[in-house]
Order: C-alpha cells, then structure tokens, then sequence
C-alpha cells in the first residue's frame, strides 16, 4: 500500500460488510488503488481493528491492525455503503469515533459495493433493480449479459438504453423496452418540431396564371404552401431555372405543375416530368390525367425498348410527358421527336449521385439540354424552363450552381416528426407492427383522417408475410405487382379502406402514399444497408401538412441483427447512424463503364458535339479516353457510333456487357446462355 494516496484531499476509504467482515477499498480519483478485509473485535473499549488483510498481486497480505487506522487518518472521506447492515454501520462508526475519526453512510449500487467498488448514487443516477439500487454502468452491463446476442452493445445502444435509464430510473421497465413493449416513454428517440411559418399567403385566385389552371387548382386548394410560395417570389412563373430543395411532402410536385402547365396552355412548350420509377410514373400520369386531361393530352414514356406491357402508349406529340429517366433517354436514343418542350422537371434529382443509374440521370439532363437548344434556335418566344426537385441534398447551392439553376430551400418541416427506436426480440417483430399499425389507426387527425402506415422491408416476399399477418385492413406493394394492383392498392390507401401498406425500401422515393406513420421492419434494401440519403426519402413519407398534425416514425431493431455474413455494422448500429445522419452530399463520380456509356449516348444523341455535352454534366469525363475506347471495341468509328453500337446504347449495355455479347453471339452461345453471362457481369459489377 506504499503511495496509497498522493493527495488526502483525493482519497476515499470505503466501506461494505460481507458475511462477518468489511470489504475495504482505497480510492483515489476514482480508481481502486487497494481492496482488503478487515475484522473487527469487540474490546471493553468497544469495536477495535483485529485483522487487516489487502490483496495483494499473488495472495493476501496481512496488515497490522494499525495501517488500517493509519489509512483512515490519511483519508479524505470515509464512506460506508447503504447496504451494510445498521448493526454493521453503527459498529464500524463507533470504531473510527474512537480514534476520533468520523464516516458517513451514503447511498450506493449494489453490485458495485459488493466488488469493492465505490458507485455513489444520487435522485438521477440511481436504477431501482431487485429490491435496491444500482448505478448506471452496472444496469447496462446486467442488460448487454441478458440481451446482447453479439455479448456487447455498440456505444450507440449503450448511450440510447442510458437515456432510458435515467429517465424512467427502474431496470425492470428497461427490460420491457428490450423485449418489445411499445410504450412512448421508452421508445421515444427525439422530436423534430414543426417551424412557425412566415405570414405570407398567396391565394390560388390571386396567382398570375391562365385561369384554367386556376379554375383546376382552386377544386383543390386555396392557398400556396411556403414552399411554393418561396419559388414564385423567386421567379418560377418568369421561367426562371429552379433546384427546389424541400421536406417530403412539402409541395415541391405543384411547383412543378404551376410552371409546366400554365407554360403548356399558354403555348409555351410541352411539359415533360421525369421520375426515378415506373410505380411513381404511372401515379404522376393518372395524376395529371385526371386534373388536366380535359385541358391537355398526358402521355406515359417509362422503359425501354426491352420492357413491355406498358399500360398507356406513348404519344411523343401529347402536351405533357411523364416518364422515367431511362424512358424519356431511350426516346433520345432513338431518335423520337418531341417537338418543342418548354418545362422539364426532373423529380429526385439527388439520384445524381446514385452508384448505378447517377451518370445516367447526369447524361440525360446534358442530352435533353442540348435537345431544347437546337429547338431554341428555331423560336425566340421562349427558352425551356429546367425545375429541379429533391427532399435531399446536402451541398444544394453546390448543385444549383452545376445545374445552372437557382437554388431555393425550405428544410424546415411544417408538421413536427417524431422518432422512435423500438427494440424487438427475434420473430417479434410481425406483432409489433401489427400493435403500431392498430394503434395508430385509431387516431384520427384535426383535418379528419385517419391514422395509415407505411411498412418498409426489405424484399418483396417479406412484404407479403408481414402484409398476411396482419389483421387490420393491409396490402404489399412492390415493383413485384402488376400496375392495375398496385393502381388498386393506391386507391384503396387514398380512401382509407386500407391502413396499412408493406412495401420495399426501393418504393422509398416512389409512390405518394399519404401515411401518418412509418414503421421500418428492416434497415436493409436486400443485403444492403439504405444509406442516409435513402433513410431521409422514408421517414420524410411520414406526416403531410393537408392530412396530418404531427407524424410518427417506428424503427424496429434487433440489437446485433446483420442481414449478410459481410455486413460490418449491425441493424442497432445502422439504425442509430441514420437517425443521426443529415443529407448527403450530392457528388457524382464515374468510372470507366460509366464514362463510356454515357459518351456513346452523347455520340447518338448529338454527333457534332459529343465533347461539349460531357463537359456539360456534372461528373467528370475523360471524352478522349472514353472515344479510344469505345473506338477499339468496334462501338465507334470516327465520330459515330457503329450499328452494334446504337443497339448497345439503345439498350444500356455496358461497353463490357457488350463485348461479351458479340463474344457470345458468334460462337453461337443460345439466347438464355448470353441473358445468364450479362446478368452475372450485373452482380459481379
């Protein structure tokens, strides 16, 4: 025990009865420099020091029964736990008082006093746990040995079970948040509020468009959303260029209507409306169709020449064209004439900087952009006015300023959000979710609906087990689905004759089901993990400001879930990152293949000019390098683009999906045999 203490000011002796002994422990700032036994006899003096022991390295070493009082002259503070016994605590104060030392009792954990361990307690640290007290440390390591499946929690699911604690101070009720119970208090992770709105308003009958649109409008709404609002003042109905960036059903979708079709009736131009998907092209359609279909013609352009079955044919002469990106771009690859366009809006811009379809959507903008000019040469009325839409983009002036567009924001939500983290047990999940979606169907807002939830999974057999689980009024919705059921399901969620929709997390960006509430059965799309962007498009579908007065977020987790053997994070640690997270960065970047894509499509699209249309897009080609190589592939000669390649790029082979194409054409490989090495290079890439 030589140096026990370098400051008395910072040394504690501590003590704790055992069976007959005390426990004895040296502190000082916190760590445990010593722990021994001491035995105490009864004198006609009364309670003196018999047998002092202190562990050593190897084995216990006895001490004199005065280095015992010794340590407790050289103490600070001389402390005895709770638990001791009042015998016990009244017999070891007469001790020191009769050295003329004093020790108090104080409030201690009990797993802690009993290893030695000083672990004062106070109101707001001390957890109720079997009939006494213990601290919070203790309390999170009886939790992880009883409920981790890994053996440790992450440090996020330690801090967020922490918060618990101290809130509700009782381990017990810990536990029911650990085994699914779906109280608020316990599951409750933050609130996102609602802002004051400006006192700004702007009536639908006071807008300065042609008064059919008004007349369509005022059937639906009487005043602009801030928002819209926003745009106006900043000269979206004087065609100016727009990167709108706003909260999920903010809005933003009318901006786009407001501009497209007051330009198409005031004969300006066609209206063209891209979307990432067809589920969300075939909703936009029926949606414009209905609205306006007595003004103008609506036409439908999703796919490309290997899909089939499309619902409604393609008019490139109809006033306003929805289609996905990959629809409209296969109508450039081929040639289509869509005789003058005036408005462009391209919804879910932040898919720029998707890995997969990113150079595509960057591609098609540059394409279109040098469509619209050579048709501007032939007017001088009007240029096309380009209308940008995004919930989610971290660096928007960034992309505003690439996209030629003015950037106007509006992140703050109008309704307040809030999230939950609900913890499940393996297989608890299905009744959970049928708990949170009962419950919340029960509620009916101030504006008169009633409560629906959003389920996202993360396959699409998934969404049916769930979906067939549940007894409240539920469909699965996925890309699975025909359109006329998934058109069926959408109508019956719009009615409110279903409360429930399962889905898949790559609907996420997709179709506008106005839920309240939004429970995620899973964190994955796949094998893979959503990743922040993604995760901010989901818990955006919860809560709209026409239906709703606040919206709730459910994410149930399974601490130490991993959804593939190579997945280095667990769905605890995955759920906590995402609801810490903010909107990415929108930074496209491509490599070889992307490069060369989009270079042939360039080359299809405007073979005078290829160079000037990838320098105008917002990831970075290399055209000389990309020409070489597309040149010794045999999908180029000079400037043009040889008959396999158009095919290629008509298409969207990759170059290397092209090469082992013709490999596997001449050397007579059958049709199967080339689609299973295509769909292998797929996965492989």
């Amino acid at each position: 025990m030589g140096g026990v203490a370098t400051s008395r000011r910072d040394f504690t002796l501590f003590l704790h009865t055992t069976a007959s002994d005390y426990l004895v422990s040296g502190i000082h700032n916190n760590n445990k420099l010593f722990q021994g036994t001491l035995q105490v006899k009864i004198t006609n003096s009364g309670a003196r020091p018999f047998k002092f022991r202190v562990q050593g390295k190897t084995k216990e070493q006895v001490r004199r029964p005065e280095d015992f009082i010794d340590l407790g002259r050289k103490a600070h503070k001389i402390r005895i736990s709770n638990q001791t016994p009042l015998s016990k605590q009244n017999e070891i104060k007469e001790l020191f008082r009769s050295y003329g030392l004093k020790a108090d009792v104080v409030r201690t954990c009990q797993y802690c006093s009993k290893k030695g361990n000083f672990s004062p307690l106070v109101d707001s640290n001390a957890i109720a746990a079997h009939a006494g007290e213990i601290c919070i440390p203790c309390a999170l390591l009886e939790l992880q040995d009883e409920y981790s499946q890994k053996g440790q929690w992450t440090t996020s699911t330690k801090n967020h079970l922490k918060k618990i604690l101290i809130e509700i101070q009782n381990i017990d009720l810990a536990k029911n948040a650990l085994e699914g119970e779906l109280n608020p208090i316990l599951t409750e992770f933050d609130q996102i509020p609602s802002i004051t709105l400006p006192n700004e308003t702007i009536q639908i009958k006071d807008l300065d468009i042609s008064s059919e649109l008004k007349y369509s409008l005022s059937k639906r709404f009487d005043t602009l959303q801030p928002i819209q609002i926003i745009s106006i003042n900043n000269g979206l109905l004087d065609g100016d260029d727009q990167l709108v960036v706003s909260a999920t059903g903010s809005g933003k979708t009318l901006i786009g209507e407001l501009a497209g079709i007051d330009r198409c009736l005031k004969g300006k131009g066609k209206f063209l409306f891209l979307v990432p998907l067809v589920a969300l092209a075939n909703q936009k359609h029926d949606s414009f169709h209905k609205n306006y279909g007595d003004l103008l013609k609506v036409s439908l352009r999703v796919g490309s020449s290997r899909v089939r079955g499309i619902s409604h044919p393609f008019d490139p002469n109809a006033d306003v064209i929805v289609g996905t990106y990959e629809g409209i771009d296969h109508a450039l690859r081929t040639k289509k004439d869509f005789s003058q366009i005036g408005t462009i809006v391209i919804d879910e811009v932040h898919m720029i900087s998707d890995k997969d379809r990113g150079h595509g959507l960057d591609g098609l903008i540059a394409r279109l952009k040098s469509y619209c000019d050579v048709q501007s040469a032939s007017r001088t009325s009007h240029k096309t006015q380009w209308i940008y839409l995004s919930a989610t983009i971290g660096n928007p002036t960034q992309i505003g300023n690439s996209l030629k567009a003015k950037t106007i924001l509006f992140n703050n939500r109008t309704i307040p959000l809030h999230r939950h983290i609900a913890f499940s047990m393996s297989g608890q999940k299905h009744q959970m979710i049928e708990d949170l979606s009962n419950r919340e169907s029960l509620i009916k807002s101030s504006k008169g609906y009633g409560g629906q939830t959003i389920v996202f999974t993360h396959s699409r057999q998934r969404c049916h087990d769930i979906s067939n689980k549940l007894t409240c009024p539920s469909a699965p919705y996925h890309a699975g689905l025909g359109y006329p059921k998934r058109k069926k399901i959408e109508e019956s969620f719009a009615k409110g004759k279903i409360s429930t929709v399962v889905t898949t997390a790559a609907l996420a960006a997709g179709v506008d089901f106005p839920a309240s509430q939004v429970i995620f059965d899973s964190l994955a799309m796949g094998i893979k993990w959503i990743t922040a962007q993604e995760f901010q498009q989901m818990q955006g579908r919860a809560g709209r400001p026409s239906y709703h007065d606040r919206g709730l977020i459910y994410i149930l987790i399974e601490p130490g879930k991993i959804y593939d053997r190579h997945s280095e994070k667990t769905e605890d640690e995955v759920a906590f990152d995402l609801l810490k997270s903010d909107a990415e960065d929108v930074s496209p970047w491509y490599e070889d293949q992307a490069n060369m894509s989009e270079t042939l499509a360039n080359v299809i699209v405007s073979p005078t000019n290829p160079e000037q249309l990838n320098s105008s897009m917002i990831g970075k080609i290399s055209t000389n390098m990309a020409m070489k190589k597309l040149t010794e592939m045999g999908l180029l000669k000079g400037n043009k683009a040889t008959p396999i390649g158009e095919i290629i790029s008509q298409n969207f082979f990759t170059p290397k999906e092209a090469i082992t194409l013709i490999k596997h054409i001449k050397t007579g490989t059958s049709p199967f045999g080339i689609v299973a090495e295509i769909e292998i290079l797929k996965e492989d890439s």
